[in-house]
């Protein structure tokens, strides 16, 4: 399968070593602002303010956040003594914490995050076992945890191909596509999760239409998907969120697939508010819906969707609309980002392990 060049692929940022250089996916598709973030503050914004958005990216980009800030707290002699390893992984873990608490409902952000605290606490205690706890190199520490963050990124991407490489297996020569909101190479930390999926079948030669729901309120579809679609040659019309059952009664849709911010045991999926009403209409005109995502993004924990933290945002989102009111300011607003799609509505989910399909029980797969 031949490959896009990387100068045709947008990323989300790019890891410079003292600083992340972060794509502001706010300012999109007019302007390709990249931002210089360099400690907690400016990383966590970003992650709160979807300057970088994608349950992948949001993972990647806070796994350098954290290496980011220990380093700053050690260059400023800032807080406890960090030349001892208890006080180092105190402080790290404090900034892991202040990561976690960016947003609740993406499942990768707290994986990554507990992957860095666990390789943390496995490097102080093996230089307290080395050292009886008399020196302790936090630079080394710091270095490791970067390594750590890179790993993380350069998995990511692994996994990106691979999904996509099942993905594309669903999508057939001449299909026509409906996706929601983003799921491509700036969604994550490779060439995407459902976009990696159609970005796979559109180089494999096959002949695919995709139609992208603009997905209110933050127009992800219509600012980042259209746009990123349209670099890659794609085809792709936009349609709005309510144009969805009309497109999928006059026949235009063949399948429908999106991606993940977290997903249950039993296959329910918390993706982007509107997910769930395509899976709806899908399930009456007899369409199939496949959802796309990363092994990361399964949570073993939660038996069902009920118990999936649902985040919800600034009601501004709502009320305005490119910057002026498109509502009574004063209006009362309900603004949940994500939406949970029931298991037995979706008919696969791919991930890099493979296509799986219902009855869904990743409590077993994960430990595979």
């Amino acid at each position: 399968m031949t490959n896009l060049a990387a100068t045709e692929i947008p990323r989300a940022f790019f890891w410079k070593g003292d600083h992340l250089l972060l794509l502001d996916q706010t300012r999109l598709p007019l302007d390709q602002e990249w931002l210089r973030l360099t400690d907690l503050q400016g990383v966590a914004e970003a992650i709160k303010m979807l300057r970088v958005r994608g349950a992948p990216a949001i993972g990647v980009a806070a796994a350098y956040g954290a290496v980011l800030e220990i380093r700053r707290l050690q260059e400023s002699g800032s807080g406890d003594s960090l030349d001892l390893p208890d006080p180092w992984l105190a402080s790290f873990r404090q900034i892991t914490r202040a990561l976690r608490a960016t947003r609740p409902t993406a499942v990768n952000l707290f994986h990554c995050m507990d992957r860095m605290d666990r390789v943390a606490g496995l490097f102080v205690d093996h230089a307290k076992s080395d050292n009886s706890g008399i020196f302790f190199d936090s630079e080394l520490a710091a270095q490791r945890m970067e390594e750590e963050a890179a790993a993380i990124h350069r998995e990511d991407e692994e996994l990106c191909q691979k999904m996509g490489d099942f993905g594309s297996q669903l999508i057939e020569d001449g299909a026509r596509i409906l996706t929601h909101c983003n799921t491509g190479a700036i969604a994550t930390g490779g060439l995407g999760t459902a976009l990696g999926a159609i970005y796979n079948a559109h180089l494999s030669g096959k002949k695919i239409q995709v139609y992208a729901d603009e997905t209110r309120p933050l127009l992800q579809g219509g600012r980042i998907t259209a746009w990123e679609l349209f670099q890659a040659g794609i085809p792709v019309k936009l349609i709005t969120d309510s144009m969805a059952a009309s497109v999928m009664a006059d026949g235009k849709v063949d399948l429908i697939m999106v991606g993940a911010d977290r997903i249950a045991s039993n296959g329910d999926t918390a993706n982007k508010i509107g997910t769930m009403g395509l899976a709806v209409l899908a399930r009456h005109f007899g369409i199939p819906m496949y959802v796309v995502a990363p092994t990361t993004t399964l949570d073993p924990s939660m038996q069902s969707g009920s118990e999936i933290e649902i985040e919800e945002r600034n009601p501004d989102e709502v009320r305005r609309f490119q910057g002026s009111f498109s509502a009574p300011p004063e209006v009362d607003v309900y603004n949940p980002a994500f939406d949970v799609t029931p298991g037995s509505l979706i008919s696969a989910i791919v991930t890099e392990r493979g296509i799986h399909r219902p009855p869904y029980n990743f409590a077993e797969l994960m430990k595979g």
